[in-house]
Formats: structure tokens, C-alpha cells, sequence
């Protein structure tokens, strides 16, 4: 496996949990210490990241959920190899500056070099980042300190009887992509670099920042013994208020940061598992070992706690839809083969290397209705912007509209409004507050509010965003497209 770490004796999957304080800038320096030839098949047929000798393997490193420089963004094209012997055509320096200056919140940094995103994570490549804020969140009083505030990285692998990482060296269309299949789902669920793993809990609160790390596997967590989840974040962001849930979906690269009473259970083990199809929406069922994440056994003494759970928690400024400076339309297109198997996937219906199609103004906010024309569910992950759901509403007479927008690549001359009619499904209230990753239901037309500046104070960023490379925004499975900040 690949791994982060500052040597090759303490490297660890999941990387070093990096703990930043908010208003103290931290500066790191990533290096480059895989060798010549992957470990994983990779397909050089797909817009890849390819060094000019054909030698090492290239790796850039996103901090998902950052507000920073792009210059420290970790851009598709920013890519290195070994020892910096060769990079891509934005990369500018190898020192990473990250000012912490965002509300306090749960981040992770993973690789996001072109075309080889999906093989360095499935090698290990992959890590989590936390910003703190006493002033913000002692009065709270939620669970902390090591034992009772955890990160869990979940996400699944396949292996060969060695041990090794096992990913199916032939493509959904061999013809075209020899190697490359847009989705990757593993045999094995793993927490936190271990597969199906157990954890002794107190009869009192824990707090859980829960990672979706995986390729293209959505979970929806539940407890075999009805323990509920009690939301408090949600991706980077503190709620306003606590929300509780029986069960809660997370696509890949979304973050539940849950509250977990254990005082509660009326048994002294519950296992976490997961009843999600694969693919989401409209895939597989869960097997008996898919359908499981890992267990919990819980002492039998019970304990004075003295955390609790607020009936308020962060209150930020109110997302205004008047505010808009602009409203802009993006659709997801997948392309496929004569055999019905994808080929690409294009925002807007452009390739990553055409000139960005977003350029919104630092300090505004701009609505975005997301419409999805692909048969899954595309976590929409924006760099730099947060957002806010407003809803969702399905499309009617969607084959006449995705035939007009395969012709013509214009919502507004299909008609969206016309279209955009349907049923509507109701945003769950754990994922109204500020969000940086979100589920686009197929055929359906999702309609957010993005936030160009701090959601904290509303003020503008300290640093140049309209600096190249920019920022981009893409699914966290598959497509990618640039946007430029002005």
C-alpha cells in the first residue's frame, strides 16, 4: 500500500490525523516517495496525469473542505513525482500553505493528481484534518479528548489471498478503456485501515467524525440495537441545531460528525452496519459482509458523563437566495459505449481542459441548479465554495429534456422550467446547514445556494482567489470541471 507519514517507519492508512487551531497557519511540505511503477492498474487512455519520461508515479494532495490560496488547492494539474523530478503544468511550489481561518470543522486530504485520483486513494493515500476553535466550541461541551472524540475513515477494499489490494485489471469497455472503470467497489469494509474492526466503548457520549472515504460506495449507517445518531456537523460545518436520526447516507467523500449515547443501549454490543445498494441508487443489495462496518462492545458499568449534547450549536449568518448575484444551470452527462457501459462523463458538456464555465466573484453568493442526467447519484463536491441545499425536484418528460440537452447544452433553450416539475424530495434536516459535498439524485434538479466568502463572519478570503490555477468542482466518483474565481 501507499501511505502518508514523515517516514516510511510511521507512515500509516489512514495518514497522520493533522489537528490545526483556527487563526494558526500551518505550512506543509509534501513529498513525493512512491516508486517508479504502480501498484494498481491505471488507464493512461483516460485524461491522465503522464510524466515526460514515463517514470514515477504522480501525486498532489487536495485538503478537501479548505478555504486557501490556490496556488495550495492541490490542482489536478499540479501533480509531482518522485523528488520533484517532474511536475504539471500549475504545480508552482512545494510548500503548502494553509491559514486555518474558516470556522472550526472536520477536513481530509487526499491524493487528487488527474486520471489517477481513484488508484493513489485505493493505494491508501488518504487522511483526516480537523480545525479547532476553543472560543467556539468549549462552551459546547460535547464529547473530547481522545477517547471520546474519534475519527472513523470508512471505506471498502478488495484483496488478494497475499494480502494485497486486489482492483480488476480490465475496463468496463476494454476496447476503449483498457483498464479504466468509472467505480470501484471492494469486498471488505474498512475503519480506519483495519477490515470489519471492534471497539470497547463506555456507557456514556462519544463522538464520531464519520469519513466516507471510499471510491463510489454510499453507506447508510444504522445500529443492529437502535442506538440513534445525533448529528452536530455536518462535511466542515458545526448544524445550529442537534438532529437526531435512526439511520444516516453518506456518499463518498461526505462527513457525519455524530454524537453516539451508549448509555442508551439496552445491550452490551451493537454492530454499525450499512444496508446502502451499490451502486446508489439503484444497485445490489448488501451481502453479510458488505452490509456490515464494524462493532461496538459496551461495558456494562454505567458511568457518570459529563458531556452533553446543546440545544443549540453554531449559528451562521442566514443564507439569503435574494443575495444571488447570478443563477447558473450545470448538467451531468454520461456518455456510453454500444455496449452501454460508460465511456466519459462531462460537466456541461466539456472536457476538464476547456476554459472554466463557472466564474463567480469573490464575496457573492450564486445559485447553482445542479441537473442530472446520469442513471447515479453524484456527490457534488465544490472546492473553496460552501453551499447550502435548497431542494430537489424531479424532472418530467426527462428523456425529451436530456435529448435536448445532448443537442443543444442549454437549459434554457430545453426548457428547464418547463421540465423542472416534478415531485420534490425534502432536504433531511441534518444536511441543511452549510455543506461542501451533496447527493444529485438522477433526474433530478438540485438547486443550492453557493457561498463565495466566510460563512463565519461573511467577510472576503485574505488571499488571492483569482490566482491560477483556480479551483475546480467535480463528483467525487467520477467527472471534474474548473471553475474561475474573479
Amino acid at each position: 500500500m501507499y501511505a502518508y507519514g514523515t517516514s516510511k517507519r510511521n507512515a500509516t492508512i489512514p495518514g497522520p490525523t493533522i489537528e490545526a487551531i483556527h487563526g494558526i497557519d500551518a505550512f506543509v511540505t509534501w513529498q513525493n516517495h512512491l516508486p517508479s511503477n504502480h501498484i494498481l492498474p491505471w488507464d493512461p487512455t483516460i485524461p491522465t496525469a503522464i510524466p515526460r519520461t514515463k517514470k514515477g508515479i504522480p501525486t498532489v494532495v487536495h485538503l478537501h473542505g479548505s478555504i486557501g490560496e490556490p496556488e495550495s488547492d492541490g490542482h489536478a494539474h499540479s501533480w509531482f513525482t518522485r523528488r520533484f523530478k517532474e511536475a504539471g503544468p500549475t504545480w508552482t511550489k512545494k510548500e503548502y500553505h494553509y491559514p486555518n481561518l474558516q470556522h472550526p470543522g472536520n477536513l481530509w486530504y487526499h491524493d487528487h493528481a488527474m486520471g489517477l485520483t481513484r488508484v493513489n486513494l485505493l493505494a491508501g493515500l488518504i487522511g483526516a484534518y480537523i480545525i479547532r476553535d476553543r472560543d467556539v466550541e468549549t462552551p459546547l461541551r460535547l464529547p473530547c479528548g481522545d477517547e471520546f472524540d474519534r475519527t472513523l475513515m470508512v471505506f471498502d477494499r478488495s484483496f488478494l489471498t497475499n494480502g494485497s489490494i486486489y482492483m480488476n485489471s480490465t475496463g468496463n469497455n476494454p476496447s476503449i478503456h483498457p483498464q479504466w472503470q468509472p467505480e470501484y467497489f471492494g469486498d471488505a469494509i474498512i475503519v480506519n485501515g483495519k477490515a470489519w474492526p471492534r471497539l470497547t466503548v463506555r456507557r456514556r457520549k462519544y463522538r464520531f467524525r464519520i469519513i466516507n472515504a471510499s471510491n463510489a460506495r454510499f453507506f447508510r449507517f444504522f445500529f443492529s440495537n437502535g442506538l440513534k445518531f445525533i448529528h452536530v456537523a455536518a462535511d466542515s460545518a458545526y448544524l445550529e441545531k442537534p438532529v437526531i436520526t435512526n439511520e444516516t447516507l453518506l456518499a463518498p467523500s461526505e462527513i457525519a460528525d455524530v454524537i453516539i449515547d451508549f448509555s442508551k443501549s439496552k445491550s452490551d454490543s451493537a454492530i454499525l452496519g450499512n444496508d446502502a445498494v451499490y451502486p446508489y441508487p439503484s444497485g445490489d443489495a448488501v451481502n453479510e459482509a458488505n452490509g456490515k462496518v464494524m462493532k461496538f462492545i459496551i461495558k456494562k458499568e454505567p458511568e457518570h458523563d459529563t458531556w452533553r449534547v446543546p440545544k443549540t450549536l453554531v449559528k451562521y449568518p442566514h443564507a439569503d437566495l435574494s443575495s444571488a448575484s447570478k443563477t447558473r444551470y450545470i448538467a451531468m452527462y454520461e456518455y456510453t459505449s454500444d455496449i452501454d457501459e460508460p465511456t466519459h462523463l462531462y460537466i456541461n458538456g466539456k472536457p476538464f481542459d476547456e476554459p472554466a464555465t463557472e466564474t463567480p466573484r469573490v464575496g457573492t453568493s450564486e445559485i447553482w441548479n445542479v441537473i442530472n442526467l446520469t442513471e447515479d447519484n453524484h456527490p457534488l463536491h465544490i472546492h473553496l465554495g460552501l453551499f447550502k441545499v435548497i431542494d430537489q425536484t424531479k424532472l418530467v418528460k426527462e428523456e425529451e429534456f436530456k435529448a435536448c440537452m445532448l443537442k443543444l447544452n442549454d437549459a434554457i433553450k430545453c426548457k428547464i422550467d418547463q421540465h423542472a416539475r416534478g415531485d420534490k424530495i425534502e432536504v433531511p434536516a441534518h444536511e441543511k446547514g452549510w455543506k461542501n459535498v451533496y447527493k444529485m439524485t438522477p433526474g433530478f434538479v438540485t438547486k443550492i445556494l453557493v457561498r463565495f466568502a466566510f460563512i463565519h463572519s461573511n467577510e472576503s478570503y485574505p488571499f488571492d482567489a483569482t490566482a491560477q490555477p483556480g479551483y475546480v468542482y467535480h463528483c467525487h466518483v467520477s467527472s471534474i470541471s474548473p471553475e474561475q474565481i474573479l
